[in-house]
């Protein structure tokens, strides 16, 4: 039995049609992703389901004493409530007991008689209600996610405040749980967790999201929201790629084969005297039909198209790192990091929230000075930076004067154009290039920022999460764009699918300052991280060990101290070995680094990485053997 129906659902915002004529229902233990353009009305769908937006038209049906979860994607928390307090919120009474519980607990006084007579009376409504179950629940959650229990809301960032939004909606289980954009302001680590919990789910799932990961891997059903009608499509997100773009073309052909007879019967009856000579008043009556339906029809939305002009070429070095080191205060956040930046890689940044990827950014582009070791700067760069906090917007300015503030021109590409035509490849309508950017969404104002960036020449871009609120058609087209830029390109993105495709290396922050530099993209260092995994796991050899001898302080040595004729060979052999091991892993890395690598077998791929790591470490054993030999040759000298 359905949760929820729609029938015939029909809603609209001024002269903009939201939803027409939908129907729609959503079954027990389906997931299903809601995808669509930036403000087709996704999320106003969602707030029809909860109820929180009446329709104009048609009818919502819901099963009796069903409960939602809704996760919006703009949350204006108002209220003082503990982090912990506003998660347990989700609860009901129970969440408000476990709330006064998690404060008692850590009052000061809570040895004193009269608390410690409240926390047993707490603990029995709280045994009574099978509620410590549900408590481990929620501090499960608030760990995964990486939540400050004790800290005040309203003393949260945007981010944290979103995470605990999410946090109650995912503790409070309801029968249907929707979710709009819940990955942003998510770091992988936090994205995969999530991931592994809503396909542990057993309710009902509605959830909008950019990130195709998430969606290939959650999805049971996809429904599309395209100029008010929603269509459905089982399968997964390919197949709706494919058919989708099947239906584009047959609207495509029905689009013309209907304008050209409009033209044709539009000329017929400029003729005049001709028409009304014929009599043709059914064809005159067919021809005004044709002109209302021309002006009800609601054309497929413009492509957003972007352009990236890379400028003259770089130095080929454009970043040297030599053992670069920073801190704040006590908290190491990079640690000893030397790596060569050269014109034309691509990396990808990868690490949770706050581990200092956006400062090793800066710190590349001298925006900041390492507190130990040294950044040397390669010749003739031009940087475009996209900061996480579009910073560079001016919220209190008008679109078109952010983008060109003395001029109704900008430069691209070494040619003039109009702000309203520039602005249109960006998705921008004429009458909404003077609104001020504090009014734009999240989306719009990405975009914007990309429109200022991409009229610059650049031979370098340095992207911070320039993902976060584009749509799926406008991720593609930017992911493309990407793909053929000839610059260098350093990027941090929590988007899996976006680093996988784009990026040839990472840059992987694994705690306490390390910083470690891998091959390929997020699938590829996940596949290695999980290679390791298992080698630790796996119980070491046992190895027959000769039985050491002590030696008693004074006694004579029977061991000669010169180098047996044996290990005088090794010796002299250990430099060739060294060389043409260190051939065999530069020729590894070089194989690794193509663009076609990672089109083959996994298989395959796991063969490569295996034996780079085998070269590796015996390279290591090497080094040890070449350094202990020479230092006995030393110590008989």
């Amino acid at each position: 039995m359905s949760l929820v129906r729609l029938d015939n659902v029909s809603l609209a915002y001024g002269h903009l049609p939201l939803l027409v004529h939908v129907d729609f229902q959503i079954e027990p233990g389906e997931r299903v992703c809601l995808v669509g353009r930036n403000g087709t009305g996704k999320s106003t769908l969602l707030r029809v389901i909860t109820g929180a937006a009446l329709p104009d038209d048609g009818e919502v049906w819901r099963q009796e004493t069903l409960r939602i979860g809704h996760l919006e994607q703009e949350v204006i928390p108002d209220t003082e409530q503990s982090v912990f307090e506003a998660v347990a919120a989700g609860l009901g009474e129970l969440g408000a007991l476990l709330a006064e519980y998690h404060q008692l607990t850590r009052e000061a006084g809570v040895a004193e008689r009269s608390s410690l007579r409240q926390l047993s009376d707490l603990q029995a409504r709280i045994d009574m209600l099978d509620g410590w179950n549900i408590r481990r629940k929620v501090e499960t959650v608030l760990t995964r996610l990486r939540l400050p229990a004790d800290k005040r809301l309203t003393d949260c960032s945007g981010g944290i405040q979103r995470q605990a939004m999410l946090a109650r909606a995912l503790v409070s289980e309801p029968d249907l749980l929707l979710l709009d954009e819940p990955t942003n302001h998510l770091d992988i680590a936090a994205i995969t967790w999530l991931e592994k919990f809503l396909l542990a789910y057993r309710g009902a799932l509605i959830f909008i999201t950019h990130d195709r990961t998430l969606l290939r891997h959650l999805a049971t059903r996809i429904v599309d929201l395209d100029r008010g009608k929603l269509v459905s499509f089982p399968g997964d997100f390919d197949s709706y790629l494919n058919k989708k773009d099947e239906m584009l073309e047959i609207e495509a052909r029905e689009t013309a084969k209907f304008d050209k007879k409009l033209a044709e019967e539009e000329a017929w009856i400029r003729q005049g005297i001709k028409a009304r000579r014929t009599r043709s008043e059914g064809r005159v009556r067919a021809l005004q039909a044709l002109r209302r339906k021309r002006r009800e029809r609601l054309d497929a939305p413009n492509k957003a198209r972007f352009a990236i002009d890379a400028g003259a070429l770089s130095g080929k070095v454009v970043a040297d790192l030599r053992r670069v080191s920073f801190r704040y205060g006590d908290n190491l956040i990079i640690r000893d990091l030397s790596t060569r930046i050269l014109r034309g890689d691509r990396i990808g940044l990868i690490g949770p929230n706050g581990c200092g990827k956006s400062t090793l950014l800066k710190l590349i582009l001298g925006e900041m000075a390492p507190t130990g070791g040294q950044v040397v700067f390669g010749k003739r760069l031009q940087i475009a930076y996209f900061d996480q906090h579009r910073e560079r917007l001016n919220l209190e300015k008008t679109v078109r004067e952010n983008l060109s503030e003395d001029s109704d021109y900008v430069m691209v590409k070494g040619r003039a154009r109009h702000v309203i035509g520039y602005l249109k490849d960006f998705l921008f309508p004429p009458q909404r290039i003077d609104s001020p950017v504090g009014a734009l969404s999240g989306g719009e104002r990405n975009r914007l920022l990309l429109a200022k960036i991409f009229t610059r020449s650049a031979n370098m871009m340095v992207l911070d999460e320039p993902t976060n609120d584009l749509d799926v058609e406008t991720l593609e087209l930017l992911e493309d764009l990407l793909s053929d830029y000839e610059g260098t390109l350093l990027l941090v993105s929590h988007d899996r699918t976006f680093l996988d495709n784009i990026v040839t290396s990472t840059l992987v922050f694994e705690g306490e300052g390390r910083v470690g530099e891998y091959v390929g993209g997020y699938e590829d260092w996940e596949r290695y991280r999980e290679l390791m995994e298992t080698r630790r796991m796996e119980p070491p050899k046992r190895v027959n060990l000769p039985p050491v001898v002590t030696q008693v302080k004074g006694q004579r040595s029977d061991r000669p101290t010169k180098l047996s004729y044996k290990e005088q060979r090794e010796l002299e052999m250990l430099p060739g070995k060294i060389e043409s091991l260190e051939a065999e892993q530069a020729e590894l890395h070089t194989l690794m680094s193509e663009a076609d690598f990672y089109r083959q077998p996994k298989i395959n791929i796991a063969a490569m990485m295996e034996r780079l790591e085998a070269v590796r470490k015996e390279l290591e054993a090497c080094y040890e053997r070449w350094l202990a030999l020479e230092s006995q040759v030393g110590a008989t000298s």
